[in-house]
């Protein structure tokens, strides 16, 4: 009687994290901690993000910091057309050289923070920008492309989770403040889902979420100067436990009759108001 022989044992698949690992090895790049670089190594993740942002051929869409490029395969799978936005000049490198047969996609080598986004997108509508966002630039990251934000329908961005709570907290709660309103004022907020920092390389030491914002056309409160609307924003929240009477000495000769003729109690404080307020109060500052 013949036996078989012992099937031979099917490799084992690399780990996600381990195959990012010796992606950076062979590159010799080590992450770094000046750019806040943590590189996704979730593929599922790197799937849900890309489905939340909703995209076909018909699509403009613009990364950020596209890294080792977790998020760039499938987006050039599904978008139109794909502009990459990446800083460090060896990961720059290396997307032109992994892209270079994709006439879609095109590599600008950049800090987000410097990028003209209205001029490089000029006429184009509806772009969607998709994002892992280092988490010491994010807030700023925001702020410019919010700034900017005629070309854009949606942003999906991937950011640490107490910036999101900000982003979306309500007045009146402890997370709720000057990004809140800057942020609300300009686009609806909306949760995605929370990121373990077991997704990344390396580990971050928190926990990360994926946040979907909307950009409004026009500003989603009756506001005059937006300079002088986030002038106002700033300077409250930078004394927010004081009452709005005493915040206000350095803005108004005359702050409690100002805040009684808006019909806001002169001893409520800066994270109790609404961004309906805000903007009443704003503009009543302007006109004087």
């Amino acid at each position: 009687m013949s036996r078989r022989p012992p099937a031979a044992a099917k490799p084992r698949a690399e780990p996600p994290i381990g195959r990012v690992r010796r992606q950076l090895a062979g590159l010799g790049h080590r992450p770094r901690r000046s750019l806040g670089q943590h590189f996704l190594a979730d593929p599922n993740i790197a799937r849900r993000i890309v489905n939340l942002a909703d995209i076909d051929k018909n699509d403009c869409v613009v990364e950020i910091g596209p890294g080792l490029g977790a998020l760039t395969e499938l987006l050039a799978e599904r978008a139109g057309k794909l502009i990459l936005v990446e800083y460090d000049r060896q990961l720059a490198r290396e997307l032109r050289a992994k892209f270079a047969a994709a006439s879609h996609v095109s590599v600008i080598e950049a800090d987000a923070l410097e990028v003209d986004f209205t001029a490089m997108l000029g006429t184009t509508e509806g772009v969607i920008l998709v994002a892992n966002l280092p988490y010491n630039i994010a807030t700023a990251v925001l702020a410019r492309v919010l700034d900017q934000r005629r070309p854009f329908a949606r942003l999906v961005v991937m950011i640490q989770r107490e910036v999101a709570e900000r982003l979306r907290a309500s007045p009146g709660t402890k997370t709720y403040g000057a990004l809140s309103v800057l942020t609300q004022i300009a686009a609806t907020v909306r949760r995605g889902f929370r990121v373990g920092p077991g997704a990344f390389v390396p580990r971050p030491e928190v926990d990360s979420e994926v946040v979907i914002l909307e950009p409004s056309r026009e500003w989603r409160a009756a506001i005059g100067e937006f300079d002088a609307f986030r002038r106002l924003v700033q300077a409250l929240f930078s004394q927010r436990r004081k009452q709005l009477v005493n915040s206000l000495k350095q803005l108004s000769e005359h702050p409690a009759d100002l805040l009684r003729s808006l019909d806001i109690d002169p001893m409520r404080r800066a994270e109790t108001l609404s961004l309906d307020e805000f903007a009443k109060l704003s503009n009543a500052l302007e006109r004087k």
